[in-house]
């Protein structure tokens, strides 16, 4: 049997350990079985740069706790294994037993740091889907969510019970913020430490394993948030080279110090290092064959590079990292979705784009200045939502209006909206109808969308409260209240129409989105598409280029309008907005 590196079941009662540590003299196994106790019986055989060893006598229904002692005799590191599955630490005794029952006790006193807890039993889920084949990425439809501020649970299983919500909804993408093992229990998952465990604070492996077989057989991606410009102080790889919480150039897989001067997290992986290479085709192949996800957001991508600077500007070395990495993950998943937060020149992102690899496109600040009644300069241009406007090849832009990192569009509708006479976008009914009329323009362009956790209610609690990454209210009572749910339902049937109108995933379309007055083209063989809207906060009537004569119905009200010329005066009143199809 071929040894791959971290830990192997070779039967029901045997394990096998390898630990790729170049340059380290001695490595011990030791934990429950040893008693704690460092014993030459359990030193591990060198390898060239690895270590290993095989231990037996393990009752197949007892879970183990153990980790590894590096140069025991010089400057000793205690560590768990980098690729384990499943962690011990000492924040697990603030896991409530409703979301992780019977929980192995960290053993406090014992020992220090992280240690992995490891079993003979084989994996027992039983998958309903065996293979999941994603929808068009051109018509994705992405719910961000993040597992702690979803449900009042804050727990994977607690947010699988809300996927009929999410589907009348019109999801077909679920993107879940970073669950792999992360330091403490109460984070955005952005300060990873081992990149082969789901989190214990949101659930068992299981739990984990049923989210993502129940979004499959209602017919959505899961797509998992990747971290892997960085990594924080608990990472082993990070812990076996370190003097006094710097990282040491004998690391095989993480710069000094990082080549970003301004934008720089934790300990910065350097992407030109084969072993961090292989690290990274390791962690992206695991959770697709473990656990089926369908594709990675992968943050921070501009700083895959170890050329000094910001990261904004083209960057050649670091579009053929990307590119290496994308090829090994379509090697495991044809179809995998690769998303990046690149957010760098257009000139890189069009290569990125015509390879095949999808990217974040944040109109967050446009949209606001749109919804808030502000279009000093154009500052509510949403042109920027169409990946024509940027000259892209392939329609690869996931645009949002919120994600995570921003503030909220109704938070700053309500604080700082403009008003004109009795119309205040200040009020409450008027804001979420504005945010209505985003909803409609927004989704009618053409290209993958993706909507933050709420975003659809209305939510309007700062990002800010309790902390830029502490917990936030959750607010499922929105949805029983009459003006929020009248932006849930139009939303709702946007979505719902552009996930299943191929006119939605058309090619041939027109913008007009720099003024108050916005509105887009949508055309195809059977239909042509026409939605409006006004956000300024006052009536306004415009010239819309409807591109063909004859009779329209518009979706929302059911009223016909018919054109005698392409071009039709339209009046809307402030936040109206229009959607029109050919009839």
């Amino acid at each position: 049997m071929k040894l791959r590196d971290g830990i192997t079941r070779i039967s029901d009662d045997s394990l096998a350990f390898v630990l790729f540590a170049p340059g380290k003299e001695t490595v011990h196994l030791f934990g429950d079985f040893t008693n704690w106790q460092i014993s030459d019986d359990y030193k591990m055989e060198p390898d060239s740069n690895r270590f290993w060893i095989k231990i037996g006598n393990l009752d197949p229904n007892k879970e183990y706790i153990c980790q590894y002692i590096i140069n025991r005799a010089n400057k000793p590191v205690r560590i768990a294994d980098p690729y384990t599955n499943k962690i011990s630490s000492d924040d697990d005794k603030y896991i409530p037993a409703d979301i992780y029952p019977n929980l192995s006790t960290y053993p406090t006193g014992r020992t220090t740091n992280p240690a992995m807890t490891v079993s003979t039993k084989p994996d027992n889920y039983a998958w309903k889907v065996q293979k999941y084949t994603v929808a068009n990425p051109a018509n994705l439809a992405i719910y961000e969510l993040l597992i702690r501020d979803f449900t009042e649970q804050r727990s994977i299983k607690a947010a699988q019970e809300k996927l009929p919500y999410l589907k009348a909804l019109g999801i077909n993408a679920i993107e879940l913020m970073p669950f792999s093992e992360f330091e403490g229990n109460d984070s955005w998952g952005y300060n990873p430490s081992f990149y082969f465990a789901p989190d214990k604070a949101y659930g068992t492996p299981n739990d984990y394993k049923a989210f993502i077989d129940a979004c499959h057989e209602n017919g959505m991606a899961v797509i998992m948030d990747m971290v892997l410009n960085h990594s924080y102080g608990q990472s082993p790889l990070a812990r076996m080279y370190m003097e006094n919480g710097v990282i040491t150039a004998d690391n095989p897989w993480y710069n000094v110090k990082s080549p970003n001067s301004t934008y720089s997290w934790g300990y910065d992986f350097n992407h030109e290092s084969p072993y961090t290479q292989a690290f990274v085709d390791s962690v992206c192949s695991y959770w697709i064959k473990e656990y089926k996800i369908d594709g990675y957001r992968f943050d921070f991508t501009k700083g895959f590079t170890n050329k000094p600077g910001d990261g904004w500007a083209y960057d050649e070395s670091r579009i053929k990292i990307l590119k290496r990495m994308a090829d090994e993950i379509w090697k495991r998943k044809r179809d995998a979705l690769v998303i990046l937060e690149h957010l760098t020149d257009n000139s890189e992102e069009k290569v990125l784009d015509n390879y095949g690899m999808l990217l974040w496109g944040n109109i967050n600040g446009n949209t606001n200045e749109a919804t808030m009644g502000w279009n000093e300069s154009n500052k509510s241009d949403l042109s920027g939502a169409s990946y024509k406007q940027r000259a892209w090849e392939k329609p690869n832009l996931v645009a949002y209006m919120e994600s995570h990192d921003e503030e909220r569009l109704m938070f700053k509708n309500l604080k700082y909206g403009n008003s004109n006479g009795s119309y205040n976008v200040k009020d409450l009914p008027t804001a979420l109808q504005r945010n209505a009329a985003a909803a409609v323009v927004f989704f009618s362009i053409p290209g993958p969308k993706m909507i933050w956790q709420f975003g659809e209610l209305g939510y309007d609690v700062s990002i800010d409260e309790n902390g830029r990454v502490g917990k936030k209210p959750i607010r499922w009572e929105y949805y029983d209240q009459p003006d929020r749910r009248a932006l849930y339902d139009v939303s709702s049937k946007i979505i719902n129409l552009r996930t299943t109108r191929p006119v939605f995933s058309t090619t041939d379309f027109s913008i007009s989105l720099a003024p108050n007055f916005k509105y887009v083209v949508l055309k195809s063989a059977q239909e042509t598409v026409v939605a409006m809207a006004n956000f300024d906060v006052k009536e306004v009537s415009k010239d819309v280029n409807f591109e063909k004569t004859g009779n329209w119905q518009e979706y929302f009200t059911n009223s016909t309008l018919t054109t005698t010329a392409n071009t039709e005066n339209i009046t809307l009143q402030p936040g109206e907005f229009r959607l029109y199809f050919s009839k």
